[in-house]
């Protein structure tokens, strides 16, 4: 069956002149079920997707893993995620154009760029992808694949949920805000210290004692052990009243925020559970001042522009955990699953 559909794809590929990649397989990671993590990735032969008129072909150079992409496999989004099986996982990738769609103007091929794959289709676990000019943004240079790759979930959500809900402004301007981080050394986490400490704030980050110095190289200007009693109860040593919390993490409970906050704090949960959207809208119902405040990943262009040109100036770092080749993603797979990665886990063809 496998072999009658690979003809179609190649017969079609020949009739409008692409037989070039049309006679390509290329090397990828899918699952074919919901479950068994690394276990579950299969090394395939595959044929290298067509960018459609709106898209991009994409030789990849490195691919970034979030918890998202592990937890659809376990099945917290079924039925809408993946929408079918198998299914080549991830969407944050760095690489080089190769081919474009005929509506594409922006692009060329040999431009080097960073962009978010579809979610419904994934594909950053193989050699090649097709990615929407619309979340495709060049790379300059100075910025690599790999730093590229880290920025665009991880990256995304700190921004958003600092510059939205928290109200937090890059630029430096306005009043002081008082910003807790949560897992303060993760994907999310690391980025959310950064950028907030590009804006008039104070910054307390949680993390284990082994990245405290970490921690404060990013700029924290206080760190705290969420495995201390002080830390577990999320009390700043200097007694700030926090304004805002990027909760980074899962398990905490609104009782412990809530003393923690100032009169008019927001707790921005990043993976907010049943309890989490319970207290959101009692929170709203009651018109309370203190509110939580689930945050849905909204992708921008113009925001991932952003984060790139930091990282060209010096502004904004990905801190890489590790790298592993595809030929291994399987390990990498595995150490996100873990949760104990310091800044983000990268795999490159």
């Amino acid at each position: 069956m496998y072999i009658f559909q690979y003809l179609e794809i190649y017969l079609i590929r020949f009739e409008i002149g692409e037989f070039d990649m049309a006679a390509k397989l290329m090397h990828a990671l899918q699952y074919n079920s919901y479950g068994c993590g690394a276990a579950g990735l299969k090394h395939v032969e595959v044929p290298v997707p067509i960018p459609k008129k709106d898209e991009v072909l994409l030789k990849l150079e490195a691919t970034s893993i979030n918890p998202v992409d592990w937890k659809i496999q376990k099945g917290i989004l079924r039925p809408l995620l993946p929408p079918k099986f198998p299914f080549i996982p991830t969407t944050d990738v760095g690489g080089e154009v190769v081919e474009v769609g005929s509506n594409v103007k922006s692009f060329k091929a040999g431009d080097k760029v960073v962009a978010m794959l579809n979610p419904l289709s994934g594909g950053g676990f193989a050699e090649y992808a097709v990615a929407k000019e619309s979340l495709t943004v060049p790379r300059p240079p100075e910025v690599s694949a790999a730093e590229a790759a880290g920025l665009l979930i991880a990256g995304l959500t700190a921004h958003q949920a600092l510059v939205n809900p928290a109200e937090v402004k890059l630029d430096g301007t306005g009043p002081q805000k008082n910003i807790l981080v949560t897992a303060a050394s993760g994907g999310v986490g690391h980025y959310a210290v950064q950028l907030a400490k590009l804006g008039n704030t104070h910054v307390t980050a949680t993390c284990g004692a082994r990245n405290f110095d970490f921690v404060k190289s990013l700029g924290a200007d206080e760190v705290i052990d969420y495995k201390t009693p002080e830390g577990a109860a999320l009390k700043s040593p200097s007694g700030q009243k926090y304004d805002a919390v990027i909760h980074c993490t899962t398990g905490i409970p609104w009782s412990t925020f809530e003393p923690n906050l100032s009169a008019n704090g927001k707790v921005i949960d990043l993976t907010p559970g049943p309890s989490a959207m319970w207290t959101y809208a009692v929170k709203k119902l009651t018109f309370s001042k203190k509110q939580l405040v689930p945050l849905l990943l909204i992708p921008k262009k113009e925001n991932l522009e952003l984060l790139v040109r930091l990282v060209k100036e010096g502004k904004l770092k990905t801190v890489i955990d590790s790298t592993h080749p595809l030929s291994k993603a399987e390990d990498a797979w595995s150490r996100s699953i873990d949760g104990h990665a310091t800044g983000k886990i990268i795999v490159e063809p």
